[in-house]
């Protein structure tokens, strides 16, 4: 007997989504409430459980195929019982991957058993992958099974330990040759589907760009006494509170107090009405192997420097997993965005719909600058505040920007509010 898998509803507004990845292949074993497909929609991606007990049946949609909510996409069959689907081959996706990477080493070195088989990797991921030429087998994956995400990757390219393939005997090399007249260029394009949170991605940008009337003011910010503060108190603080601090709870808390100051850039132009709210949901932009994503940081304001750094901590973690909430992607009134963390010395964050204000945090550096009539050494980063022309002034976002500022430079005004 056999038991049908249907898509189950996706959150409020969410009518459809795309297959992103089967996790089980026909004839496999599959235990009751076992993710068996991974599915894209706008927002995140969701891992549907397999309702019993049995083995993998008949899947009747391909990867890359869009699906609604209800649909009959699967059957699992009761365990012993003969599975015709078995034997016939997976579905692929619309998009064939490219050929498998040679194992790194030579003989003993190649990859485990339990290494990310490349097939299985998501295509983002193996998009990063090829671009850097790594060895699937010397990154582990932090996903679900083991799977690799875009984060592991970052993460492994940035501790220096992934491996960059070499060739094994009667497979041709895939470290870059020197160009003779002799030796032939090999030239290789790939066509992947866009993701459907890329694709979402894409047209909210654009829509931002083209419906607000986007500006962008910059400030640079002495980092002394904040990374002072953090060093002086974090030990004591991860003791008491189990989480690391770190600076995106004193930005968080800084933004709070300029958006009692300066109330426009946490309002929203609906119709011909400005909506002004006394809240602050704050949207934290954390990476997922499917791209950039802004789970929102609820009331912000009547939250702790550890409330926050937990929640913080929580979001990014299960972005890289997958396993963010419709629930928690929607809402907000204003956005910090912390291109820092990847190098970036200067940027113009792009507004996120409806929000009228975001804040781009860059990485810190140590700059000469002039103190007291002295030119010392400080540890400096550049701030950005894009915000919608149409609503706030340009003295109103200057004045917005300095208060985080201040607030940053003398971290006790965070305590009196000041």
């Amino acid at each position: 007997m056999a038991t049908d898998v249907i898509v189950p509803a996706l959150g409020e507004s969410i009518t459809e989504a795309s297959v992103g990845q089967w996790l089980k292949q026909p004839g496999e074993a599959v235990a009751a409430d076992e993710a068996i497909v991974a599915l894209e929609t706008d927002k995140v991606a969701v891992e549907v459980p397999s309702p019993v007990a049995g083995v993998m049946g008949e899947q009747y949609v391909k990867v890359g195929e869009t699906v609604t909510v209800g649909a009959l996409i699967a059957r699992i069959e009761a365990a012993g019982t003969a599975v015709a689907a078995a034997s016939a081959p997976a579905p692929v996706a619309a998009s064939a991957p490219p050929a498998p990477l040679p194992p790194a080493g030579g003989a003993g070195d190649g990859p485990s058993s339990e290494a990310p088989a490349y097939d299985a990797i998501s295509p983002a991921v193996r998009g990063l992958i090829d671009t850097y030429n790594l060895d699937p087998a010397s990154i582990s994956g932090s996903g679900k099974d083991g799977r690799l995400t875009k984060g592991d990757v970052l993460a492994a390219i940035e501790a220096g330990t992934a491996r960059v393939k070499t060739a094994t005997a009667g497979t041709p090399a895939a470290t870059a040759v020197p160009v003779s007249a002799t030796s032939p260029i090999t030239r290789r394009e790939e066509r992947v589907k866009m993701t459907r949170l890329r694709q979402t991605i894409a047209r909210r940008l654009k829509e931002a760009q083209n419906s607000a009337a986007m500006l962008t003011t910059f400030n640079d910010v002495d980092m002394s006494a904040v990374i002072e503060a953090r060093a002086r108190y974090k030990d004591m603080f991860e003791k008491k509170h189990g989480v690391r601090l770190g600076f995106m709870s004193f930005f968080a808390k800084a933004v709070v107090l300029a958006l009692k100051d300066v109330p426009s850039v946490g309002a929203a132009i609906e119709g011909d009405e400005i909506v002004y709210k006394d809240y602050a949901d704050l949207g934290v932009a954390v990476s997922s192997p499917g791209g950039l994503v802004v789970p929102i940081l609820k009331n912000a304001q009547s939250r702790s420097f550890a409330e926050i750094e937990k929640q913080i901590a929580d979001f990014g973690d299960r972005a890289r997993k997958g396993t963010l909430k419709i629930e928690e992607l929607q809402g907000g009134n204003f956005t910090i965005s912390n291109g820092g963390v990847f190098g970036s010395l200067l940027s113009t964050p792009i507004l996120n719909p409806p929000q009228s204000g975001v804040l781009g945090l860059h990485r810190v550096e140590d700059r000469p600058v002039v103190r007291n009539g002295q030119i010392v050494i400080r540890p400096m980063m550049y701030m950005a505040l894009s915000y919608d022309h149409r609503l706030i002034d340009g003295r109103e976002a200057v004045t917005f920007l300095v208060r985080v500022k201040e607030a940053i430079e003398d971290p006790a005004r965070l305590l009196i509010d000041l």
